[in-house]
């Protein structure tokens, strides 16, 4: 027996009862109807995420649905957004009940832990699954995190271990052997990134600058770098390595892999000298680690420095969408 449009929207996205104050209509009318917080500015992103592209097509539902609003979560977090609502568009090739089951719990034990409410969105059929999300938070206004306002002297940080990501799609495609002790840690790195929200509100006032990093720590630095008009050194020796990336792989190859391998919903972000201590005093009730990387510059560039002076070079600084097609990230 075929299953309409509506009664999956009923039985799978309408019927989740959590309500915001702030939304006086939600799903199953021609809009959403809102009320944004006075003196606050509204916070939107979107992203989308195609089956072969940013998950296997075989992958558990449950963390495709978590994943489709983390990523969404990290950019309002590296804005520095309280998170507040989000819509979703969903094409499927087919009304699988089972996987859109497992799809919904993933989502909303997420928008639930973060207090975000699903408002309205489409589902619709297609030749294979395509997700797209949006999101919206608020921020007072002068208190956002941006990507422009780095300079001279800043530290330069990094919240989590970059790289993990990267190492489990390595292993996935059978470019690396990952130890038993590590597959499920580094699995949940790639399906079930955490959106580093606690991190984000923490950060302003503190930061100058920040963003999240979903295409690579080098690639996603370098827009911070071009925006505020400055350059950066780090220092490879300094970078997070979690356990397992540094017991799967070489020095050189797990540092280039922190660097580029993209996944990560980790946050970059520079700190002024005299934020410092206030930084320091935030980092103790963090729930991730944060380790400064290096230096904000005058003069213009990334330069990747190891501790005898050399330079390291990359050959690719992160993922880019037209540039590879799949999953595998080369």
């Amino acid at each position: 027996m075929s299953v309409s449009e509506f009664s999956l929207i009923e039985r799978y996205f309408a019927a989740h009862r959590f309500q915001r104050s702030d939304v006086a209509l939600g799903i199953g009318d021609d809009c959403a109807l809102l009320l944004p917080s006075t003196g606050q500015q509204l916070a939107t992103t979107v992203d989308t995420l195609v089956s072969g592209v940013h998950f296997f097509a075989e992958a558990d539902p449950e963390s495709v649905g978590h994943k489709a609003l983390a990523v969404n979560l990290s950019d309002l977090a590296a804005m520095g957004a309280t998170p507040a609502w989000a819509t979703l568009a969903l094409t499927l090739p087919q009304a699988d009940e089972q996987w859109l089951a497992a799809f919904c719990r993933g989502l909303f034990a997420l928008a639930d832990r973060h207090g975000v409410q699903l408002i309205g969105g489409d589902t619709t059929h297609g030749p294979i699954t395509v997700i797209t999300l949006q999101a919206h938070g608020f921020v007072s206004p002068d208190q956002a995190l941006r990507r422009d306002g780095a300079k001279p002297g800043d530290g330069l940080y990094v919240t989590g271990t970059p790289g993990d990501a990267g190492l489990a799609l390595a292993a996935a495609f059978g470019k690396t052997t990952v130890a038993a002790s590590h597959e499920n840690y580094i699995r949940a790195r790639l399906e079930r990134p955490e959106p580093r929200i606690a991190e984000g509100l923490a950060l302003r006032g503190v930061a100058s600058a920040a963003i999240d990093v979903s295409d690579g720590l080098a690639q996603d630095l370098g827009h911070i770098l071009e925006r505020s008009r400055v350059g950066a050194q780090l220092e490879v020796e300094r970078l997070p390595l979690s356990p397992a990336l540094a017991a799967s792989l070489d020095q050189e190859t797990a540092v280039v892999t922190a660097l580029t391998g993209g996944d990560d919903y980790e946050l970059c972000f520079t700190v002024p000298p005299e934020r410092t201590s206030q930084l320091e005093s935030s980092v103790a009730e963090w729930s991730c680690r944060c380790t400064r990387i290096g230096v904000i510059t005058a003069e213009p560039g990334l330069r990747l420095i190891r501790t005898d002076g050399s330079i390291l070079h990359l050959e690719r600084r992160g993922y880019d969408h037209f540039g590879c097609s799949s999953l595998q990230r080369s």
